[in-house]
């Protein structure tokens, strides 16, 4: 049997509401004073993340638009010119981080400052090991 998505379905949150893009210009401020949450560095740029994480009610973007600002991280200009050139799921799991965890992390704790650097310390940082004879691909 066939089926038709609504028109605009895929602009809708699971609420029936429209998605719209959240600004935040004090909290992309906070962003912008703590250390890259891959290096350590300053100064930092705020990093959005595109992809959908629906376990963490993350619908992700839409085309040509930007992420709500909840959804960011600070990187270093070096780090966020390597994220928009990968993949980003690729990018963040060759880092070992799960980003969105360390998103919602800082919002939680904005705007204090010293609690999102030790967030920021003690990121638990995965990364990915191949048994011997397996390649990356895990072939």
């Amino acid at each position: 049997m066939a089926f038709a998505l609504r028109k605009q379905g895929f602009d809708l949150q699971p609420t029936g509401k429209a998605s719209k893009r959240i600004e935040m210009p004090k909290y992309l401020d906070f962003i912008r004073q703590l250390p890259c949450i891959v290096t350590g560095r300053r100064p930092v740029e705020s990093a959005h993340i595109s992809y959908a994480e629906p376990r963490l009610g993350k619908l992700g973007r839409g085309k040509g638009s930007k992420e709500t600002d909840l959804w960011t991280v600070p990187l270093c200009p070096e780090e966020h010119q390597i994220q928009h050139r990968m993949e980003e799921r690729a990018y963040w799991q060759q880092r070992g981080i799960d980003p969105c965890v360390v998103a919602l992390a800082l919002y939680a704790h904005f705007p204090d400052t010293e609690r999102a650097e030790f967030i920021i310390r003690n990121i638990e940082r995965r990364v990915p090991t191949w048994r011997a004879g397996q390649n990356r691909e895990g072939d």
